[in-house]
């Protein structure tokens, strides 16, 4: 049972982790490479990213519950333990950095008509894209500490610490 979830578990995690890396690999050219008008077609016309909120959401929500459930699994393996739970609270924290960080960002972005540049651009722009490149660095931190409660060493509590 404890294989199976964990192998559940870091092939969710890993799914959750790559759309947000992707989205690293992308922001050199839209933020400096990019004129305006391209980045705002490209992020908020002509639907690119609605695939990232359909799919990427649940697989949050997925990598989230799978690790919490993996900590719980591991609960009589002390530091495997701990790396699984710093890696259900790193995800957790992603998710609630999107909500507080980009969700404002495209709450804005969902209110732009094609015509002119809005003045508000640079502002929105950056908080999207520096927002998403947090996101992705707290999942990568959640994998890897996922990965660590997986692969370390089986080395369950002493009797006597699992009884308090």
């Amino acid at each position: 049972m404890l294989r199976i979830w964990s192998f559940v578990t870091l092939t969710l995690a890993a799914l959750s982790l790559a759309p947000s890396f992707a989205r690293v690999l992308e922001a050199p050219p839209r933020l400096m490479v990019w004129p305006p008008e391209l980045w705002r077609e490209a992020t908020v016309f002509n639907g690119q990213f609605e695939l990232f909120a359909l799919i990427g959401g649940p697989l949050d929500l997925a990598a989230i519950l799978t690790t919490a459930v993996l900590a719980l699994l591991l609960r009589g393996h002390k530091s495997r333990f701990w790396f699984a739970l710093a890696g259900a609270l790193l995800f957790a924290l992603s998710l609630a950095v999107w909500f507080r960080w980009v969700w404002p960002a495209n709450s804005v972005l969902a209110t732009w008509q094609p015509g002119p540049v809005p003045e508000n651009f640079v502002a929105i722009r950056n908080r999207w894209e520096t927002g998403h490149m947090a996101v992705a660095a707290l999942k990568l931190l959640g994998f890897m500490a996922t990965a660590l409660a997986v692969t370390l060493p089986a080395r369950p509590l002493p009797e006597a610490s699992r009884s308090r």
